[in-house]
């Protein structure tokens, strides 16, 4: 009896189903993206592929084959005393490695002789993968987006965060792809996911939403950071209505000032991130920014961000590549509080109840 498949498209609606969902795929590539939710089990480690890998082209396939199997056999036997001794008889795993061959077969094969119900998915992660990229198109054309437009500052992520609280559909794309998305956003010690990861990352949080609910978002750009926003996702946005937020200017510096508060207590991480603007702004212009933070001057130095670098242009630009903000609502906020942002939830989810 061959072992019970599943095909890439019917594990995109029924992963949430199973029990489990176990990656057989090595540690780097589990990694740089895997399904949602999957517990990485190595059939082969790091490096053991690449010892099957360099013995398959010095030696040969068959004795790569069988270092392989003795390997994968001893990985296997490990999986099983830790994650499996304890596991109910109803305990329902799905299993995939790269192209739903060797590794993921030699797993669920063992399961499925246990006595589980175990599901392999036809083509593994590169036919999954390539079914969320078509599913992505699909999600985003059917959700309501109301994109949260305003400069640099104004409260946009808090915006967010209220809301969420508030019981909103709220997709954050900065905190998807760990940045704060301008040209200083990258948040020191952490580091962005793959772009693969953020894909898979976008579509999860789309298909848990209720299409007949408006989901939230931010007037990103097309790349946070080093992640790029679906193209598909892009256009959905950019076609859908929007709100506009104001805060006063020096609440906006008093904002960054929190948000970005790693800068106050590290000058030269502020004065490297500064580096990368001499070409848009001119070295001298950008030496006097870093002079003026090595001295404790960077409260001036964020206000000058504003007005020199941020604002120029924003007007224009949000025009242009967001067709509904010409007829925005305009939401204002007084202070840059929490408090402030709960309240103008509460108030924008009224409106639209």
């Amino acid at each position: 009896m061959g072992l019970n498949t599943i095909s890439a498209a019917d594990a995109l609606q029924a992963i949430d189903r199973f029990s489990a969902v176990i990656d057989a795929r090595s540690e780097d590539e589990y990694a740089l993206d895997h399904l949602p939710g999957a517990v990485n089990w190595p059939t082969l480690t790091n490096d053991q592929r690449r010892i099957v890998g360099t013995t398959y082209k010095q030696i040969s396939a068959f004795e790569a084959r069988k270092r392989g199997a003795a390997m994968a056999a001893r990985n296997i036997a490990g999986h099983i005393e830790r994650e499996v001794l304890e596991l109910p008889t109803d305990w329902q795993p799905l299993v995939y490695c790269w192209r739903g061959g060797k590794r993921s077969g030699a797993l669920a094969l063992i399961l499925d002789q246990v006595g589980f119900k175990v599901a392999l998915i036809e083509g593994g992660y590169k036919a999954f993968r390539a079914g969320i990229v078509a599913d992505t198109l699909r999600l985003a054309q059917a959700v309501r987006f109301t994109v949260v437009c305003g400069p640099t500052g104004s409260g946009k992520t808090r915006l967010l965060q209220a809301l969420a609280q508030a019981g909103a559909q709220v997709l954050d794309l900065e905190a998807l792809a760990c940045h704060r998305s301008s040209v200083l956003g990258q948040i020191p010690g952490v580091a962005q996911p793959s772009q693969k990861a953020f894909e898979m990352q976008v579509w999860n949080a789309l298909r848990r939403f209720d299409p007949a609910r408006p989901v939230f978002v931010e007037s990103e750009s097309k790349k946070v950071g080093n992640a790029a926003v679906p193209d598909s996702v892009m256009a959905a946005m950019r076609a859908s209505p929007c709100l506009r937020l104001e805060l006063p200017q020096e609440e906006r510096v008093a904002l960054l000032m929190e948000d970005y508060a790693f800068f106050a207590t590290d000058p030269e991480l502020f004065c490297e991130r500064l580096d990368v603007l001499a070409g848009l702004r001119g070295k001298a212009v950008v030496a006097e920014w870093q002079r003026k933070v090595r001295t404790g001057e960077t409260r001036d130095v964020v206000r000058d961000l504003l007005l020199k670098h941020y604002d120029p242009g924003y007007s224009s630009s949000i025009r242009n590549n967001f067709a509904q903000y010409a007829a925005s609502e305009l939401i204002a906020a007084d202070d840059g509080a929490m408090r402030t942002f709960s309240q103008l939830a509460e108030k924008i989810l009224a409106e639209q109840a």
